[in-house]
């Protein structure tokens, strides 16, 4: 079985109707803003194109407690399916694994909590990922080091 990856941004013509597909990097941080909306903390966006065929971007962020890893998440697939009209594929873990994985396809949502983030230290793991700007950020993320002080 031959699985081809590809990035399409632009526009799908499929019969009558036009189809506006937002690229990866649009995905990402529209996830990431609505992660900010709800004030999820340590915000992060890790660009993997080149260094893994995994997903083009990781956005990884923090909720401080189960009601809010919930919160966080809901948001997220909803308001990005609102704005942008992206679906995420999968939704994998929950509230009470403290660990919950959005998959967008080319964009892996990761919303931890904090005990959790601090274990798997996905940061230090694609140490070598560059991080996106993102400018709407109110409290800029803290790094693995200053998590763990």
């Amino acid at each position: 079985m031959l699985i081809a990856k590809f990035q399409f941004t632009g526009t799908l013509r499929t019969n009558r109707y036009f189809i506006h597909v937002p690229d990866s990097l649009t995905i990402a941080k529209t996830c990431a803003k609505h992660a900010d909306d709800i004030q999820a903390e340590d915000i992060v966006v890790l660009d993997l194109r080149g260094i893994s065929n995994l997903a083009d971007f990781f956005v990884i962020c923090t909720a401080t407690s189960i009601p809010h890893l919930k919160a966080v998440s809901r948001d997220i697939r909803a308001k990005t399916e609102q704005e942008i009209g992206e679906k995420p594929r999968s939704t994998d873990g929950d509230a009470s694994s403290l660990w919950i994985v959005i998959d967008y396809v080319d964009v892996v949502v990761h919303v931890f909590h904090s005990v959790m983030r601090d274990v798997y230290c996905l940061e230090d793991l694609w140490s070598d990922a560059p991080h996106v700007s993102l400018d709407f950020l109110r409290v800029p993320p803290a790094t693995g080091s200053d998590r763990k002080a």
